[in-house]
């Protein structure tokens, strides 16, 4: 059994968007009880020195800032492949990542650059602003007809044992008849798991007129929304998991809602999970 003490990565580049990651750090902190790790990445070996002692400096501003003492990390290597390295030795429950809006995450979802998210054994928590509030109290969980849709339910439970959150399923809108059972299967799990685990949710259904994302952003906005549950999808072409369009809309929605994503565990999809959360 693993002892070691959790923590949140945060990715750092001395910008005032990962200061706004970290400000989402001490408030998830504060519950969990994990501790906040600063990951600064360069380039060469020779960088690493100078690049300490200004993540030193930055350490101490946010600990007399948000009263938390963040550790630190500086590492060579690239930010596609040592942020996931870095969670799994780090112990890393959660990656929070700040990053800049619609442009910014266009430029960062580039081509292989999603790599970052879902190469990652662990869920991000995408940021685009500071926290609206201490907690997520209102999550907008998505559900569409594919079978990876399920697999999002375990941090269900996570989100609601400490923050004692509200689910608002949002169900996309098909038409096809073989895709409407798929989606009633998903729903019909996620119900049923929520009820069995005394979770508090309520359900809508996308009106269906604009694609699912666009409508789950519009939505997020009427409940209110603290944070979006999605999930990467099982990719036809490539081997592993992939952030689709809807997907990669919703993390750089335009209400800088909070988003965590999370990848499906390998080898064990939706079909292996059982609704009584086992």
């Amino acid at each position: 059994m693993n002892t070691r003490k959790r923590t949140i990565l945060v990715p750092w580049d001395f910008s005032e968007k990962a200061e706004f990651a970290v400000a989402h750090a001490k408030n998830v902190a504060q519950v969990t009880g994990n501790t906040i790790t600063l990951l600064h990445i360069v380039k060469e070996e020779s960088e690493i020195q100078d690049a300490s002692v200004r993540l030193h400096l930055s350490a101490g501003e946010l600990e007399q800032k948000y009263h938390v003492k963040p550790e630190f990390k500086v590492l060579k290597g690239n930010i596609f492949k040592t942020i996931g390295e870095a969670a799994t030795d780090l112990n890393a429950e959660i990656i929070i990542m700040g990053t800049h809006g619609i442009k910014g995450m266009q430029k960062f979802l580039g081509s292989w650059a999603l790599k970052v998210i879902v190469k990652a054994k662990v869920p991000f928590i995408v940021v685009q602003a500071p926290p609206s509030s201490d907690a997520y109290k209102n999550v907008v969980f998505p559900i569409n007809y594919r079978k990876e849709s399920k697999e999002k339910i375990r941090w269900s439970s996570f989100l609601s044992y400490y923050y004692h959150c509200k689910f608002h399923l949002f169900l996309q809108h098909v038409s096809d008849r073989g895709l409407k059972t798929m989606l009633h299967n998903n729903v019909t799990f996620t119900r049923k798991y929520l009820d069995n685990n005394n979770i508090e949710y309520e359900v809508a259904e996308a009106p269906g007129k604009d694609d699912f994302a666009t409508e789950t952003i519009e939505y997020a906005r009427q409940v209110n929304a603290d944070m979006i549950l999605i999930i990467t999808s099982r990719s036809i072409i490539f081997t592993g998991f992939v952030l689709g369009a809807d997907e990669q809309k919703i993390l750089a929605n335009s209400a800088r809602i909070p988003v965590m994503c999370v990848n499906p565990r390998p080898g064990k999809l939706a079909g292996g999970f059982s609704a009584t959360g086992c």
